[in-house]
This record gives structure tokens, sequence and C-alpha cells, in this order.
């Protein structure tokens, strides 16, 4: 008896070429059943791209796309256990909410009969709180319910794995952040796997189970948000999710010390595997303190130049003496007198040197 995949999706040796630019660069990819996993990069970085190649509106040039173990290379949209939420919802303005989910289902073959389509219909607006408004005209629904009819179109099928092409982008923060948790709280009801593409760092962190990085059509780094976010695999990543200060170094004979260009010495133990030699060094804004009186050595000194003030906490911009500007993010209550720095101000800047990253220059 075969065992059934452990895997919704997987890309083996995928490349995909428009003439001669290729989009998408020998990529291994496995999807367990049932994650949440967002593919995260920059414009251009191929993660468009290998969504449409799971949905089949693309085919691979090279390598293999599978769906629940079965080879999916050929394979029509319509005959893949597959539905995609787009940017624009593509929602049919002539007809009202029911009609709109309820078309796919009026596709299907055999034939359904009226009262089963209407039933799915109904039950699939209940899921995404649209219980009541049946019969409401697209023009007439906001842009929060407008994307949830376009779930609720995608999820009436009941497809194996859902596909979000960046479906939160036109809406406005407020919004935005009430449907990501609906989207987390539907994709645990429904239990199948979500796959999201993003240019959002703080979407993909906040609502998937795994975090796909992508970089001119490769995977950078695939893993769980928390360890993208503390153990990025490369400078790229560390820029590229979240915010970080990049100080040009040395890593000096041993390993275990690092130069930077003010001529600062940095000891870095535990730090494994550096090699001698011009090296960046990334920080994370939160992981510095900021301090306005100099408390010994070891301090970065510097002056506050530019301040946004961003209610329980503060960015602070300060020009560092001999390394240039760094960028400090600070809970108000952590600051000295529990009180904003003034730009102008000359404060002292303390971190864990366990907080460094230290990447090859």
């Amino acid at each position: 008896m075969t065992a059934a995949p452990t895997n919704d999706i997987e890309f083996r040796s995928v490349i995909k070429r428009y003439g001669s630019v290729t989009a998408v660069s020998d990529i291994n990819l496995a999807v367990p059943k049932g994650a949440f996993v967002a593919l995260l990069g920059p414009s251009g970085c191929g993660k468009t791209t290998c969504l449409r190649m799971i949905g089949g509106f693309e085919q691979p040039s090279e390598g293999t796309v599978l769906i629940d173990g079965h080879e999916m290379n050929g394979v029509p949209p319509y005959r893949r256990p597959v539905n995609m939420v787009f940017q624009h919802y593509a929602l049919f303005p002539h007809f009202d909410v029911e009609q709109n989910v309820a078309y796919g289902l009026k596709q299907a073959r055999p034939k359904l009969a009226a009262a089963e389509i209407s039933a799915r219909a109904r039950q699939a607006l209940e899921m995404v709180r649209l219980g009541g408004f049946e019969k409401r005209r697209i023009h007439e629904m906001s842009g929060g319910q407008q994307q949830r009819v376009a779930l609720a179109r995608a999820i009436v099928n009941k497809p194996s794995v859902l596909l979000l092409d960046e479906p939160l982008a036109a809406l406005d923060k407020k919004l935005r952040t009430a449907m990501q948790i609906e989207l987390q709280t539907l994709q645990r009801e429904l239990g199948i796997t979500f796959v999201l593409v993003t240019h959002d760092q703080e979407e993909a962190l906040s609502m998937s189970d795994m975090v796909c990085v992508m970089n001119a059509g490769r995977i950078v780094q695939m893993a769980k948000p928390q360890e993208i976010y503390d153990r990025p695999a490369d400078l790229f990543v560390a820029d590229f999710v979240g915010k970080t200060n990049r100080i040009a170094a040395t890593v000096e004979a041993g390993g275990a010390t690092l130069r930077l260009s003010n001529g600062m010495a940095l000891a870095v133990p535990g730090k494994t595997g550096l090699k001698p030699g011009p090296a960046t060094v990334a920080l994370r804004p939160e992981a510095i303190e900021l301090v306005r009186q100099s408390a010994g050595s070891g301090q970065l000194i510097g002056t506050v130049t530019h301040r946004i003030f961003l209610g329980s906490t503060a960015e602070y911009q300060i020009s560092v003496d001999g390394l240039g500007d760094f960028l400090v993010t600070a809970d108000r209550r952590s600051v000295q007198e529990s009180d904003l720095v003034e730009p102008g101000e000359r404060v002292a800047l303390t971190f864990d040197p366990g907080k460094v990253h230290v990447f090859p220059a």
C-alpha cells in the first residue's frame, strides 16, 4: 500500500524561462499539508511566477511541479485541486454576492443541483462571516467585504490548496490587519494549504507558518518566521526582512573579535565559522539600547538627527562618530527619565554582541 504524500506542493529542480530571461532558477520546494506558507521577496524575484506554476497559469521550462503527490506539468488550471484569490479580486460586477460565489460550482461536471449550489454558496459565505449578504451587489460592498466574497468563491469548491496573490494590497492598514487575522482563522478552520505571495515582510511574518524568502529567481531561506527574523541566512535576508543597521568591520585572526571601521574592537564569543577578513555586521534597531549619558567604554557615541514618534515606541536616526547613521527603535519606558530624546542631543548606544549577525563582505 502506497503511503499518502506528506507534502501538498513540491517543486523539483524547477526552472522557468521567458525567452532569454530566467525568472525562476532551480527551485526545490516542499510545502507540507495544511501549512500556511508565504513567498516573500522584492518585485521580480520569481514569487508570482512560482504561484502561477502551482495554479497552472504557467508551465515550468524544466523540472516538475507536484500537488498532493501528482505531477501537474501540462495539467490546465481547471483540472487542478487549486483555487486562487487575485489581488484585485476579479469579481463579476453584474452578479450579486451569491452568484459570484456560486459561479465555479455551476461549471462543475457532473452538473450539481441548483439547491446544492445555493446551499454550498451560502455555507461558504457563512465561513467568511457574510451570512445575510447573498443578494447584495458587489458595488454595495466595502473593500474588506469584497475580499471576503473572493475568498468564499475560492473555497466553495473545497480545493486542496488556496493561492493568494497579494490579496490585501488594496486595503488600508487597519482593514489589512483585520483581514490578516481573518485569513489565519479561516486557514485553521478549513485545514487546507494556503500559499501567500507578498512583498510585505510584516504580512508574511505575522500570517504564515513558514516564510520562503526569494531573490533573483532563487530561494534564499525557508524557515519559520521567527528564525527568518532572528537568524537570517545572509545579508539580503537581514536587510529585506525587517530593518537593520549595517556596519563595516574586519574579522580578526581567531574569529572571536570584530574590528569596526571606527577602530572599536567588539568581542563576539560563540560566533562560529567566522573567517578572518572584511565583513558586514547587521544589527536590528530594537537590539540597541539608547542612553543619554555615556556609562563607560565599549559604547558608540553619536548625535540624534531625526526622531519619529510612534506612540509606545520612537525611532531615532543617530549619527554615530566614525560609523555613520544608525536606526534605533526605543521603547519609551526604556529611555532614561521615560521621556523622548530630542534631535541634537548626544547619546550613547549599547548592545549585546550576541545579537549581531556577521556576514562576509
